[in-house]
């Protein structure tokens, strides 16, 4: 089973919060016969590797069960702010090469270790990011982004906030959510709330406009990574409070990603990736024995 099982995806009513309406989905009949854990709980050990570059970390993962890492994750420390370039299953108690683009331009050096922090990037960073992976997969099995375009993104979001940063840090635009009452506000509540019961996903609206979409295999692994989904929501957020969200949109941003043009390989760790795009939008899966366990998608107009 791949993104197609998406077709038959339920959508619940949409919470708004500073232009950004957030609606809950569901993927009723997927069975999951495998178990993993995801977020910062995890236990994983992100470092650089023993000769340190840019587009690659290793991964440990001592647990006696698989570990998620999903496409988008900030992980901060080492040589510089990096983000993963395609979801990661890691399995039970193995070290692994992991691809990753860096989000902060400044800095080499500093220290080996790394922490899963509670943030993902920002949409547009991770839609250059997926754009650029998927390229380099079309012509060749390297899983690399096009960095300078995922730079280029992350200028325009620490532009758009107003925030200075030294070393072009993604990360320096939660500087943003604390002199921010209103993002503060936000954020704090949607975490304080966490997913409904059973949900398994978000899709994103701005307005009328579907923006982007992310959904993970449980509900448990959608509650393990909320916070982080939440912040980059409300800090991606366009401020406009004229909402006219469609259900019927979302629905059918979901069903473009399922039907969309795909290149399928081999997952870094356990499963199978699914790089997909149409005129509309570009999106990631991964699957792992005939279930999906994590699909991130965004529009390409928005």
């Amino acid at each position: 089973m791949s993104v197609a099982v998406l077709e038959q995806a339920a959508i619940g009513r949409p919470i708004n919060r500073l232009g950004a309406s957030i609606f809950p989905v569901y993927l009723p009949g997927q069975g999951l016969p495998f178990h993993f854990v995801s977020g910062a709980a995890s236990g994983i050990v992100v470092g650089e590797k023993a000769s340190a570059e840019v587009p690659t970390l290793q991964v440990t993962n001592p647990n006696g069960h698989a570990v998620l890492i999903p496409e988008g994750q900030v992980l901060d420390g080492g040589h510089q702010t990096r983000t993963v370039n395609v979801s990661i299953l890691v399995p039970a108690g193995a070290t692994i090469d992991i691809p990753v683009s860096c989000v902060e331009a400044g800095r080499w050096g500093g220290g080996n270790s790394f922490t899963n922090s509670d943030r993902f990037a920002n949409r547009r960073v991770r839609r250059a990011k997926m754009e650029g992976v998927r390229e380099s997969l079309r012509h060749s099995d390297s899983k690399r982004s096009d960095q300078g375009a995922v730079w280029s993104a992350v200028d325009f979001e620490l532009n758009r906030k107003g925030i200075h940063s030294p070393s072009a840090n993604f990360r320096d635009i939660e500087d943003f959510a604390q002199r921010d009452n209103a993002s503060a506000q936000a954020i704090q509540d949607l975490v304080r709330r966490g997913p409904l019961p059973g949900q398994q996903g978000v899709v994103i609206a701005h307005g009328q406009r579907i923006v982007n979409a992310e959904l993970f295999a449980t509900h448990e692994a959608l509650l393990a990574n909320w916070e982080a989904l939440m912040r980059g929501i409300v800090l991606d957020a366009p401020g406009d409070h004229n909402l006219r969200p469609s259900a019927t949109a979302a629905l059918k941003f979901l069903s473009r990603l399922a039907k969309a043009e795909i290149i399928t390989k081999p997952g870094v760790g356990l499963g199978t990736e699914e790089h997909v795009r149409s005129t509309r939008l570009v999106g990631h899966s991964l699957s792992f024995e005939g279930a999906l366990v994590h699909a991130s998608a965004f529009a390409l107009a928005a």
